[in-house]
């Protein structure tokens, strides 16, 4: 970028040689608005000739023709004691500029910089020409001695239509975010309740994954599959019946290492191809879909073995990527599938046995996917979990959200019933909290709203198939010293401190998740006193039976915690206390029920042995 400065007849002139790149505009703009301030204009006329120069530099670069993108956009801005004329001159087809510019529609991806350009300054005009245009606009400088103390109607009208813009996009992203994330779990359930009914792996397959493909706005997808022989990928599903593709040889030998799916495969991790990292050319997709084509591919494993891959992709590379939201839904679509595959091989081999294990070793794989894979203290707290399942899997677990250095949420939840298809509900829950914390980390401080949300999106599909999920959501904020609770029809929070008999049982209102779509949930807040200790569990830990039948019960759990107060155990002592007594009082009975509990302690002392 060039720029350059001479006084004139008609003021000090200002000329600048913009490349053909929105990255370059801020400098662009910042360096006029540097020439501006020395010329003595207002804060409200230097914001004002800013805003419209930077709206008027991004049109001219986003429109440019092919051959416009090789060449500068030119500023030049002339400043005399009453007026600052501002000219952009671009290489763009051009355009009829309008004389007035209404407020655009919300759902109107266009027209807003014409609104702020037209809103800001006293006079537009546009002169096209052959190869190039300029646009010229005009603002009237205030007198100096009201220079300092009248406000600009002008600019803060136009503020404000900004402020309105940008709110009513941030309202769209957010109503979209929830569409999309509901169309996913709709398309999963359904997919879930078809199984039954269709006559093969493939079929149900392809039906799920063009349901994928509508959700993520993708164009085609390749699903292969490990051979018996564990030796090749073969086609499962494609997308296209004309995708003609042979099996790929899994080995790790240079020459196949051209595939972008055997690169996959052999990795572990996700690979990327787009215009930047293009399909080799001897690449077998690259022949089918062209070498123009941007997606990823997807490895599906269950625990250590590779399943197959999954290949999503975009005819076009120069469509937008993938966002970080499509991708968490093709991982979630990719894991489930690998379940199904995985099954439908077992049924294929028809050794029933074998199949119940191995579906139990998945589904337990998954559950404990879920559970935190290490959970980071807050400063002087320690975290500690423990879950058990009755069969090898089940709809029980904890998760551990750390949000700050001074925060974190907690989560303990209960899918109704055992075995895979409560930890397939738990999975979808699980995944489906964690995106609305993602997407909106300011939500988890209060967790009756996530419930709330995470109900809405799941309560229909959990109605279709009378399924319900308990669940308590715990805000910790260790430097206010206090926690917001949540509860969907889950068990009593327990509250306590080191040395002190007095144990707080919350219980926040609210009912299960899926019972009604529009429930409502309740914050309670509590203040945490020194050496503070919290207990989360699940209720297959107080309903856990002895072999005469008689009950665990929440008066010997709040017996243990209240014990573990007094010794001024560690969060790790009081989880190996609860789990030794509750193995104990079952004895060798079989458990009925799930467990699982979460516990957070304030550690600033040594605890007793």
């Amino acid at each position: 970028m060039t720029t350059t400065r001479h006084a004139s007849g008609r003021g000090t002139t200002f000329h600048s040689s913009l490349p053909c790149d929105l990255k370059k505009v801020r400098q662009a703009t910042t360096a006029a608005a540097g020439f501006l301030a020395g010329e003595g204009l207002s804060t409200d006329e230097l914001t004002a000739c800013e805003l419209a120069l930077t709206e008027a530099c991004n049109n001219a670069i986003q429109y440019a023709s092919e051959e416009g993108q090789m060449k500068p956009v030119e500023i030049a801005v002339t400043c005399n004691p009453s007026v600052v004329e501002l000219s952009v001159t671009d290489h763009t087809p051009g355009f009829r500029f309008p004389k007035s510019v209404a407020l655009p529609e919300p759902e109107s991806e266009r027209g807003r910089g014409l609104f702020l350009i037209h809103s800001l300054m006293d006079e537009a005009d546009y002169f096209r020409g052959h190869a190039k245009n300029t646009l010229v606009l005009r603002l009237s400088r205030a007198s100096p001695t009201n220079r300092n103390h009248e406000t600009n109607p002008r600019l803060e009208l136009a503020q404000a239509n900004r402020r309105l813009v940008e709110s009513e996009q941030t309202i769209r992203d957010m109503a979209k975010e929830l569409c999309f994330r509901s169309e996913s779990l709709s398309a999963i359930f359904r997919c879930s309740a078809e199984l039954g009914h269709v006559n093969s792996v493939e079929d149900f397959a392809e039906g799920l994954l063009h349901d994928l493909l509508d959700i993520i706005f993708a164009d085609w997808f390749v699903l292969r599959v490990v051979s018996q022989a564990g030796s090749q990928l073969a086609v499962l599903a494609v997308s296209e019946p004309l995708m003609d593709l042979a099996p790929l040889s899994i080995s790790p030998a240079p020459e196949s290492v051209r595939s972008v799916e055997i690169k996959a495969a052999l990795t572990g991790l996700d690979v990327y191809f787009d215009q930047d990292q293009p399909l080799p050319a001897d690449d077998p997709l690259s022949a089918v879909i062209g070498m123009d084509s941007q997606g990823l591919v997807r490895p599906l494993f269950m625990g250590q073995s590779l399943t197959g891959t999954l290949t999503l992709g975009k005819a076009d590379a120069l469509q937008p990527p993938f966002t970080a939201t499509q991708l968490q839904v093709v991982r979630i679509f990719a894991d489930y599938l690998a379940i199904q595959i995985v099954n439908a091989k077992f049924h294929e081999e028809r050794i029933t046995n074998r199949l119940v294990s191995r579906e139990m070793e998945i589904a337990k794989n998954i559950q404990r996917a879920l559970l935190p894979k290490s959970m980071s203290p807050l400063r002087n707290f320690r975290l500690a979990g423990f879950c058990e399942s009755a069969r090898e899997v089940g709809g029980d677990f904890y998760d551990v959200l750390p949000l700050s250095p001074d925060t974190l949420l907690l989560i303990v939840a209960d899918v109704m019933g055992k075995g895979v298809p409560a930890a397939m509900f738990a999975a979808v829950f699980a995944a489906t909290l964690r995106g609305l914390v993602l997407a909106s980390p300011g939500w988890a401080r209060q967790p009756s709203l996530l419930l709330s949300s995470v109900n809405r999106q799941m309560a229909e599909e959990l109605s279709d198939v009378d399924v319900f999920i308990t669940a308590q959501l715990v805000f910790v904020d260790v430097a206010r010293r206090e926690l917001v609770a949540a509860s969907a029809g889950h068990c009593p929070l327990l509250v306590g401190a080191v040395h002190k008999t007095e144990v707080l049982a919350v219980s926040p209102e609210g009912i299960p998740l899926g019972i009604l779509s529009d429930a409502k949930f309740a914050d309670e807040i509590i203040v945490l006193e020194k050496d503070c200790r919290i207990l989360l569990y699940t209720d297959g830990l107080t309903e856990a039976r002895d072999a005469q039948g008689h009950f665990f019960g929440q008066e010997r759990l709040t017996t243990l915690f209240r014990q573990s107060l007094a010794k001024n155990q560690t969060a790790e002592q009081l989880k190996q206390q609860i789990a030794t007594e509750s193995r104990r009082f079952r004895s060798d009975t079989i458990p009925h029920d799930d467990q699982a509990f979460l516990i957070l302690a304030e550690e600033n002392g040594v605890a007793e042995s």
